[in-house]
């Protein structure tokens, strides 16, 4: 694989980074995250209109710029570097995925252009559990003749309280583990729905609760091969991780560039603490988590990239998220903790900003799976056993 960027992806990189640095100020983070919908719609509109990325991946013909997971994943991580209050990573890492993966035709046509317009979009698949397997597809279906009927409560769901079309897993009466399980896709009015915000310790990425009460969907909802979907929502669910693995990426640069920002200024002892070996170390432990996590990421986009255009299969994809999402999690993690550390005691006020970025980094630590579940993926996977389940 060549790692290197091409010039239109530089491009891309820098524009979504002058654009964010300008218009996603520290100030603008602070003022939508306390609001219940997370987000201002303007900048929303501003980000489907100027910028176009909600069309990143979605092909020409529907009206979309189709480039790829590189060019995503470039994105991604400015945003995540800079607290991006926005609805784009349901919309586009959850919705348009499950569609390029498991949407017919017919449901491309209606919803992609309508993702195109501004509408957005998420996935609604676990339960109170928290559990990230195929275990927690809890909500149950039963089919009546041409129609389904839905029963059952979705936790976790980014933006789950205000996106416009929700993708929802459920397995069919009677089933458990991957057998069984269906994905529709509809519009969140839909009766029957109720959704609740879910307040959590990230408060830059809201998160809502989906409960659904006696809901029919036609067949023309169900995407893909009734009951049939696990292996389709596992490959959507790893195309999100490798974008959520972009913004920790960002997230784990924006520590180490703010604490040797802070580091450089604080003077202890007639100089600055910049300067004492013991700091140094640590500053350089953080660069080489930021580097490892690099690698990981945009080797998991160009694998993403051949998985999308048939030229990979599910297991190097799997192989390659899970990758990502590990180095991601504990990347930003650390980052965000020793950062708070060479803040001293402010680091953990409100005042200063690292303290978003500790909570977003725990936040996302679990989201979609916490690192030794994805270690455990893996080691199933290179010995060459049954996927973890």
């Amino acid at each position: 694989m060549d790692f290197k960027f091409t010039d239109e992806q530089i491009m891309i990189r820098d524009t979504a980074e002058a654009f964010l640095v300008k218009n996603c100020p520290s100030a603008a983070v602070r003022q939508f995250m306390d609001t219940q919908l997370g987000y201002d719609p303007d900048f929303w509109k501003r980000i489907c209109n100027e910028m176009c990325w909600q069309g990143l991946l979605i092909p020409e013909n529907y009206g979309g710029l189709g480039l790829g997971y590189v060019e995503l994943v470039a994105t991604l991580e400015q945003m995540g570097r800079y607290l991006c209050c926005s609805p784009f990573y349901g919309s586009i890492c959850l919705g348009v995925n499950a569609l390029l993966v498991a949407g017919t035709e017919q449901q491309k046509t209606a919803f992609l252009p309508q993702i195109l317009a501004g509408k957005t979009a998420t996935i609604a698949y676990t339960s109170e559990t928290g559990g990230w397997d195929s275990g927690s597809v809890q909500t149950s279906y039963k089919k009546q003749d041409s129609s389904y009927c839905l029963n059952g409560t979705y936790r976790f769901v980014p933006n789950g309280h205000s996106a416009d079309i929700l993708v929802l897993a459920a397995r069919e009466e009677g089933t458990q583990g991957e057998e069984g399980i269906s994905l529709f896709i509809l519009p969140a009015k839909t009766s029957g729905i109720t959704r609740e915000w879910l307040p959590t310790i990230d408060q830059t990425r809201p998160q809502g609760q989906v409960i659904l009460n006696n809901v029919i969907l036609n067949g023309d909802a169900v995407m893909g091969e009734q009951g049939q979907a696990w292996a389709e929502l596992q490959n959507i669910l790893d195309l999100a991780r490798i974008g959520l693995a972009a913004e920790q990426l960002g997230g784990s640069q924006q520590c180490l560039d703010s604490t040797l920002a802070y580091i450089t200024e604080r003077v202890q002892f007639g100089r600055p603490i910049a300067s004492y070996q013991a700091i140094k170390h640590k500053c350089a432990d953080m660069m080489v988590k930021v580097e490892a996590s690099r690698s990981a990421v945009y080797h998991a986009a160009c694998v993403a990239d051949q998985f999308l255009n048939q030229s990979e299969d599910a297991d190097a994809l799997i192989e390659a998220a899970s990758i990502a999402k590990a180095y991601g999690s504990d990347s930003f993690f650390h980052n965000a903790g020793v950062g708070i550390q060479l803040h001293g005691g402010v680091g953990i006020t409100a005042e200063y900003d690292i303290q978003l970025y500790f909570k977003r980094a725990k936040s996302t630590e679990i989201f979609l799976g916490a690192p030794d579940y994805h270690r455990e993926r893996l080691a199933a996977l290179l010995l060459d056993q049954r996927e973890v389940s």
